[in-house]
């Protein structure tokens, strides 16, 4: 709801694309910066009470901006601010939920519990945009603010039910993080599982994903349609979300994790241009609702195989480079596709971008398939856990030390 709502003040307030793709960048831009931070904090402290802090936090934040627009002295930089400290906040709350994912469920059944948390998430996509549409269309932004607030009473209640095991105490405090975060880094480079899951979403975020924040622009000036528009293609994008995580766990047992990973890497750059190049809203519906769903596939499948192939120990610095990955690509996607959209057209820089990824996806697959063969691979976990971390300085062997991770055949 508080995306609609965001999304709809400011482009109805500067009518450019641009800012509306820039102050939606700013929710994914922390990441670049604090997401590695984030990764080795959620390592060293206890998850559930570290996610508790943050949660309390972004309900905070949320209620800020209600009072903005309900006391009518909401501002583009009001906005700017609160959806930075809110990124901010995500930044460091994401890597710690990836990393308890695999601490709840057999290892066989990791897929359909990410698939599952990305349906829950998607949901909210689906139901929120709708309400969100009636919401300020019979009352105002401001209510629809104030339900994002009070939404946080739910994650609290969630985080009081979750039981995780204790992590294995690590001595030298805060001054390791930086260590600890190198540590992650080395660890995701040595792997080429996890080193291509993360290029190819580094990619796919960058050239894709910014469809996502583009929305009301797409919406408004293309469409014409305003809030109600808005709604409906974000209500769509998450219905197909929804629709890919729920089939994702029985689709991956029936061709394998590595071809369904494979085929949404091949399918999403196309159905992005079909979306960019919908002639009619309708169509346009129809185009998100794949895409989402292509898109869903993209990320829960590039999630696992950094997951599954990362040692626990190192899961949450693991997951905090592909949140690094998604921020800022997807950040930075948004400023360029938003200030070229407003110069060339939304539909036609969309269609584009998405080509491009199928360029970039297929040529890959052509030249390094070994590179995907490392992706679907899975490693045990005696492996995983038995394997040394990386030491970053004080070690005779240099950087990197301990046994690097083989490279597959090409």
């Amino acid at each position: 709801m508080e995306t609609v709502a965001v999304g709809v003040y400011v482009t109805q307030t500067t009518g450019k694309a641009a800012w509306t793709g820039t102050i939606a960048a700013l929710t994914y831009a922390p990441s670049v910066l604090l997401g590695p931070i984030g990764g080795a904090l959620a390592d060293h402290f206890d998850r559930r009470r570290y996610l508790a802090t943050i949660a309390l936090l972004e309900t905070v934040l949320a209620g800020w901006l209600a009072v903005l627009a309900a006391s009518h002295h909401l501002s583009l930089t009001a906005v700017a601010v609160i959806v930075l400290l809110e990124g901010t906040a995500v930044a460091f709350y994401m890597p710690a939920t990836s990393a308890m994912t695999p601490d709840l469920v057999p290892q066989e059944e990791l897929l359909g519990a990410m698939s599952l948390g990305a349906a829950q998430w998607n949901l909210g996509r689906v139901v929120g945009p709708a309400l969100a549409g009636l919401v300020i269309t019979a009352w105002s932004l401001a209510a629809a603010f104030w339900a994002n607030a009070v939404s946080f009473g739910a994650v609290l209640a969630s985080l009081a039910l979750v039981r995780v095991p204790p992590l294995a105490r690590r001595d030298g405090g805060l001054r390791r993080v930086w260590h600890t975060i190198a540590e992650g880094v080395a660890a995701a480079r040595r792997d080429a599982g996890i080193r291509t899951a993360l290029l190819l979403l580094l990619a796919t975020t960058f050239l894709v994903s910014p469809f996502i924040g583009l929305v009301p622009a797409v919406a408004i000036k293309v469409f014409h349609r305003g809030a109600a528009g808005t709604s409906a293609l974000v209500t769509a994008q998450g219905a197909g979300a929804v629709a890919a995580a729920l089939a994702a766990g029985p689709l991956a047992a029936r061709i394998g994790r590595g071809r369904l990973l494979l085929g949404a890497l091949l399918l999403v750059g196309p159905l992005a241009a079909a979306y960019g190049l919908a002639p009619r809203f309708p169509l346009a519906v129809v185009g998100i609702l794949l895409l989402g769903c292509c898109y869903l596939a993209v990320l829960s499948g590039t999630s696992t195989v950094c997951q599954l192939r990362a040692p626990r120990a190192l899961r949450a610095r693991v997951a905090s480079l592909f949140m690094l990955c998604v921020g800022g690509g997807h950040a930075l996607g948004l400023v360029i596709q938003g200030w070229l959209g407003d110069r060339v057209g939304l539909p036609a820089v969309t269609a584009a971008t998405g080509l491009l990824l199928l360029a970039v996806v297929a040529t890959t697959r052509l030249l390094r398939p070994g590179l995907f063969a490392a992706m679907g691979a899975i490693r045990e976990p005696e492996a995983a856990m038995a394997m040394p971390l990386p030491e970053v300085s004080g070690s005779p062997s240099g950087p990197g030390a301990g046994p690097p991770v083989p490279e597959p055949p090409r």
